[in-house]
């Protein structure tokens, strides 16, 4: 099982001590976002996880950390870092800031491990395309050292985005096309490995690669282990990603990034926040008397050689 530790919220960000936490008690539980009472427990012991995944904006948090974990877990590390500034995340570190970050995370844990994150691109009479590209090639040049690959998509209108982000400019074709071509060249040119992520677009005239952000192959590559044969389960139209168990909260993220999918008000987060406690086996709360727990199945996905040690060294 592959236990997601980003999906919901930036736990790497805001909860690093609690996850911390987590992993040196060897569980964390889950709450089900749709039936509040009904509580997962999810082992976070080496031998019973294929991969500890991370998804943040911010990894200072957890530099200290990293050592430990990877020495420890087979793992994964999605950093995103996009061209905007405080007004579309307004507490999200600066570009150079976020590129010293990756550079030490990268350092730490292996450039394999590290996946950099362009998404989503959105236009604003800010954030042209123009400005896109030349952001991304000067991240480009500066982050494929150290970096396995990198993922980009376009934003997606979803309803609530009209009322957080009225300032949004549709793309047209030719926006798409010109920032697809671009980017290529871009990859091309310093020798990336770029693809999209969340779309079945294929792309590939223009060098970019069609994958989701969680495969096998992606795993493989980061942790040198072999993968079954896993068919993929969407998560939305356009997902090749295989599942993975997240342990996070919605409505918990202190980004603030204008285009979230995770809080339903901008505003949520910082009330929700009173009721974290590091020490709680939840990241949000405290279990209850109404409370169910279900023991999580977490079955192997990676293919153990007869006579294969399962727990890493």
């Amino acid at each position: 099982m592959i236990v997601n530790v980003g999906g919901r919220t930036d736990i790497v960000n805001y909860y690093s001590d609690w996850l911390m936490n987590r992993i040196h008690e060897g569980f964390a539980y889950s709450r089900n976002p749709l039936f509040q009472n009904n509580v997962s427990k999810v082992s976070l012991k080496p031998e019973d996880i294929d991969c500890l995944m991370f998804c943040s904006k911010n990894y200072k948090p957890m530099l200290k950390y990293m050592k430990e974990i990877n020495e420890k877990y087979r793992i994964i590390c999605h950093y995103t870092i996009t061209a905007y500034g405080m007004d579309v995340e307004p507490n999200v570190p600066s570009i150079e800031e976020s590129i010293k970050n990756l550079i030490e995370l990268s350092k730490i844990v292996g450039k394999e491990k590290v996946l950099w994150r362009y998404d989503p691109i959105l236009l604003t009479k800010k954030y042209t395309v123009e400005k896109h590209l030349e952001t991304f090639e000067y991240m480009a040049k500066r982050l494929t050292p150290y970096v396995q690959r990198c993922i980009f998509s376009f934003v997606e209108m979803y309803k609530k985005l009209e009322y957080n982000m009225p300032e949004i400019i549709p793309f047209t074709k030719d926006d798409k096309i010109k920032i697809l071509k671009c980017i290529g060249e871009i990859s091309k040119k310093y020798n990336l490995y770029t693809q999209t992520c969340g779309t079945d677009e294929n792309n590939e005239k223009y060098g970019i690669h069609v994958s989701g952000c969680t495969t096998p192959e992606i795993l493989e590559k980061a942790n040198s282990v072999k993968y079954k044969e896993i068919k993929s389960k969407p998560m939305r139209k356009g997902c090749h990603c295989i599942s993975s168990r997240d342990i996070g909260a919605y409505d918990t993220c202190l980004n603030g990034c204008k285009y979230c999918y995770a809080n339903k008000r901008p505003d949520l987060a910082k009330e929700n926040i009173k009721f974290h406690d590091k020490n709680s086996p939840l990241l949000l709360g405290n279990l209850k008397e109404t409370d169910t727990i279900t023991e999580s199945k977490q079955a192997s996905f990676i293919v153990h050689d007869k006579g294969e040690q399962l727990s890493l060294i």
